[in-house]
């Protein structure tokens, strides 16, 4: 290869995130990545967020929202489309770097693809391997170079397994401290939201299916919970969601769909409805008392459920290894269970106070700011390695 070739591959990386979350990751670190270093050029798998710190995307996230292993099945000549892309931009551009962020079921698929063609693979934020089981544990160690983890319980995990790894903190520290909050006045103001009640706040999903899945039962019981302990229920619509797919079968009578502004939500609720992942970690870290819910297809939740070797999906109850908020999943996920399981937490004063202290304790797990730029210095590291 000529030193012009060598220049221009040490100066493009490749960064696949898969959904809304890693997007904002992505964005995090994109922008630390180019203060180091301004002439880099990105590329890869993202969001709007990613898209406006600079990556060129070759597919979006809007593009990657399956949920579940059956609807991932429907979708594999889509997959393989995707993944040939990505093989394309990497060779054309002599890529030499990829960041993988979370997204496991795709990531570590095309990690072994990128491994062929002997690309060096940073993966950053973890696969749950606690929740999988050891058994995905040798596939990385076969194709990750250098894992980044955000939680401090999982550098012990790789370490054991003589896996490269670093623990940076999680970024969501740096999400909201940079976060410019409206006060309250001004969000009830914004919304026309009901200054003399509190918010319970529903959280449904980012992707269109687990909307259709979660949102019916968890809707009515929000309603039930609202009224019984003078609420107004707020329901959050992602980024990449149109809100009216939440208007498509339900009447808001008083009720409000607010897209955006979601830490300042969270920051001023009383109850949540969350649907398990990252917004579950979240809502912990404004030590917000909640549901976790959860709900797939009976197919998908059939293989997940002999595949995940631990008893709880909240993120927030897996952080403080504890069962510190109660966790609803699949059949489980009723009006009647939802509306008698908020019940016992927002009907008593001395329960509520207790989850909310218990809470608390999730700021401490998540480690210091800066987590984007160390992962970025790391990052920087190994791509300036020979």
């Amino acid at each position: 290869m000529s030193a012009a070739g060598d220049e221009k591959s040490e100066q493009s990386l490749l960064i696949i995130a898969g959904e809304e979350s890693g997007d904002l990751i992505g964005a995090s670190l994109i922008r630390e990545l180019m203060k180091q270093n301004p002439e880099l050029n990105i590329v890869g798998i993202g969001g709007d967020n990613m898209r406006n710190e600079g990556i060129d995307i070759i597919h979006h996230i809007k593009e990657m929202a399956f949920l579940g292993f059956a609807e991932v099945v429907k979708h594999i000549p889509f997959i393989k489309k995707v993944q040939a892309d990505i093989i394309n931009a990497v060779e054309n551009k002599k890529i030499k770097n990829a960041v993988l962020i979370d997204y496991p079921g795709f990531n570590l698929s095309i990690a072994k693809k990128l491994k062929k063609i002997e690309i060096r693979i940073i993966y950053y934020v973890s696969p749950q391997l606690w929740a999988w089981g050891s058994g995905r544990m040798a596939k990385i160690k076969k194709v990750v170079d250098k894992m980044l983890v955000v939680f401090p319980f999982e550098e012990q995990l790789y370490n054991d397994y003589g896996v490269d790894v670093s623990f940076v903190g999680h970024p969501l520290i740096d999400r909201v401290n940079e976060h410019k909050f409206l006060n309250r006045e001004e969000l009830f103001e914004k919304f026309q939201l009901d200054s003399s009640k509190d918010i319970l706040l529903l959280m449904p999903g980012s992707r269109r299916q687990e909307v259709q899945k979660i949102l019916p039962d968890t809707f009515t019981a929000a309603q039930q919970l609202s009224d019984e302990f003078n609420l107004q229920t707020v329901i959050t619509c992602s980024a990449n969601l149109d809100e009216n797919i939440f208007r498509e079968k339900y009447t808001f009578a008083g009720m409000k769909v607010i897209k955006g502004y979601t830490y300042d939500l969270m920051k001023y609720s009383r109850f949540g409805i969350i649907k398990s992942g990252t917004s579950t970690l979240e809502s912990g870290y404004f030590a917000i008392p909640m549901i976790v819910v959860y709900k797939t297809s009976a197919l998908s939740f059939i293989i997940g459920k002999n595949l995940v070797k631990v008893n709880k999906i909240g993120m927030v109850n897996i952080l403080l290894d504890d069962n510190v908020v109660p966790e609803l999943i699949q059949n489980d996920v009723t009006q009647e269970n939802i509306y008698k399981t908020g019940k016992e937490i927002l009907g008593d004063e001395t329960n509520y106070s207790l989850i909310k202290e218990r809470l608390s304790g999730v700021k401490s797990k998540l480690g210091t700011a800066g987590a984007s730029a160390r992962a970025a210095n790391y990052i920087s590291t190994l791509m300036n390695e020979a």
